[in-house]
């Protein structure tokens, strides 16, 4: 068991078919409290250093990655393939999917023309620094590109995670609850944007957007945010042009 989050990370770890044993940390049950901090701040330690092995390598390509991260059913797969159709394929962009089970939706990304590697998780609830190294491995990558890291679906996990990210982009739907933010401070405070998706819902839902934004930026004050609807394109433009001022990215 992890002791970070408690997710089994005794099972394989998938990369689109090619099986790779976790290199995830284990341990024993242990009943002191600060013997399972040590082991936690251990892991992290680790996973950390493989996050800036990534960073430079992302840096020595000009390569730009995003971790995209929410809770299931957010609309992160919806909001790629829009993302994708929209910037076109010259704006070499490439995508690495997590999930738990399935290869569903690498198989709607590369409907779009984009390389994708999909890393199934087993019963890990997030990816983490070396299942981001070994899916690397399985790209060619060319210089100035952009990287999307679309996550295993939780607000809680990944936010310990470093992966080497350029930036973390938050993503909340109007059919969650608006008080996510202080129910998931540490996910809020670890991105450094907020896009709301499904606006096209918010007449039919309980949702405030105000009071979403007002709890957010009780967490983190200087949060951004976007609101739009990747089904209808809504908003899509506001994403697309926050591509675009991000250091080293041309579209």
């Amino acid at each position: 068991m992890c002791s970070t989050c408690g997710c089994s990370s005794t099972d394989s770890i998938s990369y689109s078919g090619f099986n790779l044993e976790s290199s995830s940390q284990h341990h024993h049950h242990h009943h002191g409290e600060t013997e399972v901090i040590e082991l936690e701040k251990n892991i992290l330690s680790r996973n950390n250093e493989i996050a800036d092995h990534n960073r430079e390598h992302f840096r020595s390509l000009g390569t730009i990655a995003f971790n995209l991260v929410s809770s299931p059913g957010s609309g992160k797969t919806t909001l790629l393939e829009a993302t994708l159709l929209s910037m076109g394929p010259q704006s070499s962009c490439y995508v690495i999917e997590g999930d738990q089970q399935t290869n569903r939706d690498a198989e709607r990304i590369a409907k779009c023309q984009a390389p994708v590697v999909q890393i199934n998780t087993g019963k890990a609830c997030h990816l983490d620094a070396s299942m981001i190294h070994r899916a690397l491995h399985q790209m060619e990558m060319k210089p100035d590109g952009i990287l999307f890291i679309e996550n295993v679906g939780n607000l809680v996990c990944p936010a310990l995670f470093d992966l080497g990210e350029s930036k973390r982009v938050v993503i909340i739907s109007v059919t969650e609850g608006d008080d996510k933010p202080i129910k998931y401070p540490e996910m809020f405070q670890s991105s450094d944007i907020c896009l709301i998706n499904k606006i096209d819902l918010l007449p039919y839902v309980p949702f405030s957007v105000d009071r979403f934004k007002e709890y957010a930026r009780m967490v983190k004050p200087e949060m951004e945010f976007i609101e739009l609807s990747a089904l209808t394109g809504e908003g899509l433009g506001y994403w697309l042009d926050w591509i675009k001022t991000e250091e080293g990215v041309t579209v």
